[in-house]
């Protein structure tokens, strides 16, 4: 595996890049770890909602994507989570420090850019899973303006 950073694999900047770290990645499945963090939009005293999960698992299944991209010699391409299906959760927040790893598998890849991701969040007495409905337009700018 050649290494990237995350901020090279997810088209995010600034406090909306949330992962710290890829550990991992083939052909069907990415492990990254983040450190849950207290300078980010999302903290409020000190902890951050679990549903923001949601976008850890998103921002994983991006860096996902945006590996096999590099790995083609393509651009890193933004693209869109359509929905959330079983969302499930031991916890009600975070606590600002938590360590976490996000596990994303895809389970299935359509040829139009749509995709289901299988995924799970665990860290020290947390555990979150749901499947993640993406889609990755070919041009997004056309898609934007409603012309794909």
């Amino acid at each position: 595996m050649q290494k990237y950073t995350a901020e090279e694999l997810v088209p995010h900047s600034g406090n909306m890049s949330l992962l710290d770290e890829v550990v991992s990645v083939d052909e069907e499945q990415l492990l990254a770890k983040l450190r849950v963090r207290d300078d980010g939009i999302f903290s409020r005293n000190g902890r951050v909602p679990a549903y923001v999960g949601i976008e850890y698992m998103a921002q994983s299944i991006a860096a996902f994507s945006g590996y096999h991209a590099k790995e083609r010699g393509k651009e890193v391409r933004l693209g869109f989570l359509l929905g959330t299906r079983k969302f499930v959760s031991n916890v009600e927040s975070y606590r600002c420090g938590d360590e976490l790893t996000i596990e994303v598998q895809r389970l299935l890849q359509a040829e139009n850019g749509m995709a289901t991701f299988e995924c799970v969040i665990k860290g020290h007495s947390i555990e979150q899973s749901a499947r993640l409905n993406v889609y990755q337009p070919d041009n997004v700018e056309q898609y934007l303006k409603g012309r794909n």
